[in-house]
């Protein structure tokens, strides 16, 4: 399964280009990853840290521009995971407009206490959970 969500490009994710300017894209996807823990996994990455005391930080991050867009493009977004481990899980995230490619990431992030700030074990209840979004 993927999680699936429309974004908007809006004036401010735009440079004086009037392209989406790239860091706006980062802010993009991690905007994707909340809000596949709020709509996807059903359970806000709020909750997850006040709740838990789990957070999920970002190790690594590559990112391939395919093609612009523009402001007041539809992007329509996919997240899926693309690997778990014990502690860390790999996501593809892509941003399509109109059926063509314009951004894709690859991210891992690290499941960590927010009381060690260490990396935490992803116990059988949140893999099984993250693992409905493999693909």
């Amino acid at each position: 399964m993927t999680f699936t969500k429309q974004k908007v490009v809006r004036f401010s994710h735009c440079d004086p280009a009037g392209i989406v300017f790239y860091p706006r894209y980062v802010e993009l996807c991690n905007e994707m990853v909340e809000d596949w823990f709020a709509d996807g996994l059903d359970f806000p990455l709020h909750r997850f840290q006040q709740d838990l005391r789990l957070t999920v930080p970002a190790v690594r991050l590559d990112v391939e521009f395919v093609q612009p867009s523009t402001h007041g493009d539809v992007l329509d977004f996919t997240l899926s995971v693309r690997e778990l481990g014990r502690s860390s899980l790999s996501l593809n995230v892509a941003a399509r407009c109109e059926g063509k490619e314009r951004v894709r990431f690859s991210l891992k992030l690290v499941l960590v206490s927010l009381d060690t700030m260490r990396a935490a074990p992803i116990d059988d209840a949140w893999r099984v959970r993250f693992g409905r979004f493999h693909g």
